[in-house]
């Protein structure tokens, strides 16, 4: 397995760093499209559909509401706005679970659930490209996400005790949420010592990252939620070793919205 991990990511994150670095307006969009398209192919066998044609279906349909957000621009901060509201409310689905999937309403609405986590996703990176420091932004939320992972599964596996969803996700601590955080947050400190930020943006900067690294661990327990919903324990196996490509993106498709909208509210730019 570490064999097949190894491989898989060195054969896919020279793909990647390409693709969010160098690729520059449709074919960066396209390039995230495609992304969203396959997570899209495993979610539907999370919500419920048994066979590849109703999986392929739905994927054809995220790619038909992509194309449809990029030839309708003015939709991006409706598509956000819906985006953050819908983590909000997964918070609550995950905090609640099980009693909490009566409100998912059946196969329709989980496949409307995956609308809600995936276009969301895609639109906000498309619009963080448009942005001054458009690749520094990307990198930034990036990090935020694997920093605070790689906190917490190493807290978690010092300091772990307390369970902080058992009924989710039994390997997760609140000790490892922690952890993940203040490395998040140290991460984040230094940065802006390095870049020389006043005080005012620090004020803005520090609680604006916790937000977004405690929405990216939501992220992360909503699919493994539908996942033990569903009894399935990797989204897909296309990425050997790794699982599948929700397995990889799961906490930024909750990150990248929230931390879009948050730098629209600070002035950052422009929709």
């Amino acid at each position: 397995m570490l064999k097949q991990r190894i491989i898989t990511a060195l054969i896919l994150l020279p793909i990647a760093l390409a693709g969010f670095f160098l690729l520059e307006g449709a074919a960066f969009a396209l390039f995230i499209g495609a992304v969203v398209v396959l997570g899209a192919w495993e979610w539907a066998r999370l919500a419920g559909f048994a066979t590849q044609s109703l999986r392929v279906t739905y994927a054809v349909v995220v790619g038909l509401g992509i194309y449809l957000l990029y030839s309708l621009p003015m939709l991006a901060p409706w598509v956000l706005a819906v985006g953050v509201l819908w983590w909000i409310f997964a918070t609550f689905l995950v905090l609640t679970y099980p009693q909490s999937s009566r409100y998912w309403g059946g196969l329709p609405g989980s496949l409307l659930i995956g609308l809600l986590i995936l276009l969301p996703a895609w639109q906000g990176l498309v619009v963080l490209k448009q942005w001054p420091l458009a690749n520094w932004l990307i990198l930034a939320v990036m990090a935020l996400v694997w920093v605070a992972d790689i906190g917490a599964y190493f807290s978690g596996k010092r300091f772990g005790k307390r369970k902080l969803a058992p009924r989710v996700s039994p390997g997760k601590s609140w000790e490892g949420l922690i952890g993940g955080l203040l490395l998040s947050l140290l991460m984040t400190f230094v940065v802006g010592i390095y870049r020389g930020w006043p005080s005012g943006v620090f004020m803005l900067a520090l609680p604006a990252a916790a937000l977004v690294v405690l929405i990216s661990v939501v992220g992360d327990l909503t699919e493994s939620m539908f996942k033990r919903q569903s009894g399935i324990k990797d989204s897909s196996n296309l990425l050997p070793g790794h699982g599948g490509v929700l397995d990889r993106i799961d906490s930024l498709t909750a990150a990248v919205p929230v931390f879009a909208v948050l730098l629209l509210l600070a002035g950052w730019g422009t929709l």
